[in-house]
């Protein structure tokens, strides 16, 4: 549905903190910073999850599935895909 990574950018595109994103969704603090901290899609209740997704609609921001197509214009970001290791490189 919406991955950690999804909901840390999409707060950074809308230039709020977690607390605010937790008064938009009438989630608690605490229930933001878990599910930013999650790995990959996050779990939890489906009510919070509907809450969270429909507050970030609102604010404007299209939640988009891996390979899938957006449905409306506007600007955006989209990981192509995971970012290579740094494996010991030295730079």
């Amino acid at each position: 549905m919406i991955t950690a990574a999804q909901l840390r950018a999409a707060r950074a595109l809308l230039r709020i903190d977690q607390r605010e994103l937790a008064q938009r969704c009438s989630l608690s603090l605490p229930t933001i910073q878990r599910m930013e901290a999650s790995e990959g899609v996050i779990r939890g209740n489906v009510d919070s999850l509907v809450k969270l997704v429909e507050a970030l609609s609102a604010a404007g921001i299209e939640l988009i599935a891996e390979g899938a197509v957006s449905s409306a214009g506007g600007r955006g970001v989209r990981l192509k895909s995971p970012p290579p290791s740094a494996g010991g490189q030295s730079g």
